[in-house]
């Protein structure tokens, strides 16, 4: 007998259907000599640490670290999962070959093994790896089933992240809840969540602190298009003055227009992220929402495999797309101009290089009645599908200049010539205009115009929404805008496509962030977590991006699951031992219980800065003057002042409130002294007058050079498989492959000196 396993049973249903497994049993469907069973998800886990050691149990910090030798798994200790797992144990007992038909990913691939292990099954497995559940799909890869070693590092990497998490997670909320939290408060660390929440903390930082410094804009308005001063914006407002005064006196003529043709291609495929990024700006979706309805569209059969991390999709499906249009009768408008002829082929959607496991999300061609939610995710998918087949976009790129009393102006803007993909996205009912078309303009044209002359500020960055959120989840906390360079920083993101909505939703379930609107904000207990932990590891995207890449590179065969796993027990012993050397305890509590207490003390005492007490005398209130805070028993002889200005910074109502509550406002820049800058927090000093903190920082390792050993010229350089030298070109071969380099570190951790003596030779 064959015995099938699938991760759900509704995927169990489709795949028994087509294999003709029509008897529904308890627990599996039976026929044409094959059982279908399934997983409820993870029927198997890793064991908790009371099953390694019954005192740890106990929350210790005397039981830190706990690094077991081996990792075990078991059971979840849960009835029904308990029964659905005999019965697939017993299944594998009578099976000639089992099927891993589960999700064909990482987790998918782990889920299955856990159980095949537990059940200690040790017979011949074969791989299932489709990415749709069309009827055709699941035939197709019933034909073209794969032994389960291919899959084997996927595997290491599924369990090595899955370790690394234990760990760290694992031995992180122990250490921070016993030495840093308040009554009954479990401090949540994890490898992800923790540098997601950072990212959050601080840029709501970066905002508290931000130093808004004013400047001046000279435009003006000529036929309803905007121009602005060609030199950009004024520091000093007497210099642009004199110009607004002078322009005003003249009419406005065009002195050339200048057009430069140029293409805009077609939005690119939805990978799972671009999709919850879309979603969320323009339906208001969490991540979480979007990957439950992609999901769901998945299981329904009409769109492939939603838990990918390409836009592109592979050779081998071009072929198909004909077909795949053809069924999309619902969208026959858009499909009949690309069926009258030969479909577009582009390495900008076809690139068999950027694709590994699953390609970009596309339809399968199959419809049904969906949900309205369902409905608005589907439409996006296939609109982006077809509109890749479409002719590129062809603009002409405008660039008008116009002088007033010979002040030259500038305004930029487009003219669509050929519409090409963009019909697809049209809406006649659309009340926004696009942006950025200009009228025709003739040179030498005169007019009456409207100048202006504004104050402005300079603006803070905008705080995280779900969507700029998981952006920068992908690119390690880089801001990147270009398309081209976010793809290349895919393999240093944190958290997985599949995974990042759910850290998001994590955090929000522990009341580390909380929704304000689209805005994504930390709570209180959330920046007292990040400002408690100071080891930059835990916080840094950047560095558990270099664990992602680990991941990545223990799938493709380029890094062992030992070596990973060693590093990481090595990182939490070192971590252990900083937490428990640390002088100070924060004694953090929750966000709820915190504002509840706020709230009691508020009804009290009033609302604002005038509401506190004198922090010196101790008898008067605090009053508002012109310039400065002061007490109310000044006339009794109380000197209390406090400046709204500091070393030429003005310091907001909130940053003294918080001074006068808790002793010092948060970190602040831009304090003058003398003619230097410097960052750092306000405290009173003995006699109750404002003095500055600077803020200490360790001074960063400067990166060095590793001279070349061989010809003592050039440098050494990282290619793509291989060091080398960058005078190659002048002649030396230098070079040492990875696969040596790796070898020789052999389990020790992989610093830049240990990397460094490997290639001067000295080990």
């Amino acid at each position: 007998m064959k015995v099938c396993i699938a991760e759900k049973p509704s995927v169990a249903r489709e795949i028994a259907a087509v294999l003709g497994a029509s008897t529904k049993r308890d627990g599996y469907f039976e026929g044409n000599g094959y059982a279908v069973t399934y997983t409820f998800g993870h029927l198997c886990t890793l064991k908790e640490p009371v099953d390694y050691k019954s005192y740890w149990k106990s929350w210790d910090l005397n039981n830190l670290p706990m690094l077991p030798e081996k990792f075990e798994i078991k059971v979840s200790p849960n009835s029904g999962i308990k029964k659905q797992f005999n019965i697939v144990k017993s299944l594998f007992d009578k099976a000639d070959v089992v099927i891993n038909c589960g999700d064909a990913g990482q987790e998918g691939e782990l889920i299955q093994r856990w159980v095949m292990n537990e059940a200690n099954y040790k017979g011949e497995v074969q791989r299932l790896w489709i990415s749709s559940l069309t009827t055709e799909a699941i035939k197709e890869g019933f034909k073209n089933l794969k032994p389960s070693k291919d899959y084997d590092n996927l595997y290491y990497a599924g369990f090595s992240r899955s370790i690394g998490d234990w760990l760290l997670g694992i031995n992180a909320t122990r250490l921070y809840t016993v030495k840093h939290g308040g009554y009954k408060q479990v401090l949540s660390v994890g490898r992800v969540q923790t540098p997601t929440l950072a990212m959050v903390v601080n840029r709501f930082k970066d905002i508290e602190n931000f130093n808004p410094q004013p400047y001046w804009e000279l435009q003006t308005l000529y036929r309803d298009t905007l121009f602005s001063y060609e030199d950009g914006r004024f520091l000093k407002k007497e210099d642009g003055e004199a110009l607004a005064n002078k322009v005003k006196e003249s009419d406005f003529e065009i002195q050339s227009i200048t057009k430069k043709k140029g293409k805009e291609y077609a939005p690119k495929l939805f990978d799972l992220t671009g999709l919850q990024v879309y979603c969320n700006t323009k339906f208001g979706f969490s991540a979480d929402e979007t990957l439950k309805i992609v999901q769901a569209l998945y299981e329904r059969k009409v769109v492939t495999y939603p838990r990918v991390d390409t836009t592109f999709l592979p050779n081998d499906v071009y072929p198909k797309v004909s077909g795949i249009l053809q069924k999309l009768t619902s969208y026959s408008k858009l499909t009949q101009p690309l069926l009258g002829k030969k479909i577009k082929k582009s390495t900008k959607v076809f690139n068999d290089k950027k694709v590994t496991d699953h390609h970009a999300i596309i339809p399968t061609g199959m419809q049904t009645n969906l949900q309205y939610n369902q409905q608005q995710v589907y439409d996006i998918i296939v609109k982006r599908f077809i509109a890749v087949f479409y002719d590129d976009c062809i603009v002409a790129n405008t660039t008008v200049l116009g002088h007033a009393a010979k002040v030259v102006f500038r305004t930029t803007g487009k003219e669509i010539l050929e519409k090409g993909w963009r019909v697809v996205f049209e809406n006649p009912n659309a009340k926004e205009k696009e942006s950025g078309i200009l009228p025709t303009f003739e040179k030498g044209e005169k007019g009456p115009h409207e100048p202006s002359f504004l104050e402005k500020e300079t603006k803070p960055p905008n705080q995280f929404t779900e969507a700029t959120l998981l952006r920068a989840m992908e690119t390690a906390g880089k801001q990147v805008d270009d398309e081209e360079l976010r793809d290349l920083m895919k393999e240093n993101g944190i958290g997985r496509p599949s995974t990042r909505a759910n850290i998001i939703e994590t955090l929000f379930r522990r009341k580390y962030i909380k929704r304000n609107k689209k805005q994504v904000l930390p709570t209180v207990t959330g920046i007292q977590l990040i400002d408690t932990i100071q080891n930059d590891l835990l916080k840094s995207a950047e560095l558990t991006g270099s664990w992602e890449k680990q991941l990545k590179d223990i799938e493709k065969g380029e890094f062992t699951a030992g070596a990973f796993i060693k590093n990481m027990k090595h990182m939490v012993d070192a971590l252990v031992y900083e937490v428990r050397s640390e002088t100070k305890r924060a004694n953090i509590s929750h966000a709820v219980t915190v504002k509840k207490r706020a709230a009691k003390v508020e009804a009290k005492k009033g609302v604002g800065i005038t509401s506190e007490s004198c922090p010196k005398c101790k008898q008067g209130q605090i009053i508002k003057g012109k310039s400065a805070y002061g007490c109310s028993a000044y006339k009794t002889g109380c000197n209390f002042v406090m400046s709204f200005k500091f070393g030429d910074k003005k310091i907001s109502e909130k940053q003294f409130l918080r001074l006068l509550r808790k002793g010092s406002t948060v970190n602040l820049k831009g304090f003058k002294t003398g003619s230097v800058t410097t960052e750092g927090l306000l405290r009173f000093d003995d006699n109750f007058k404002l003095k500055l903190e600077p803020k200490t920082t360790l001074a960063k390792a400067k990166p060095y050079e590793l001279t070349c050993p061989k010809c003592k010229k050039g440098t050494v350089i990282k290619g793509k498989a291989a060091y080398g030298c960058s005078d190659y070109k002048s002649g030396c071969d230098f070079k040492v492959t990875f696969d040596t380099v790796r070898a020789k570190i052999d389990g020790q951790t992989p610093t830049r000196e240990l990397v460094h003596n490997i290639l001067n030779g000295s080990i």
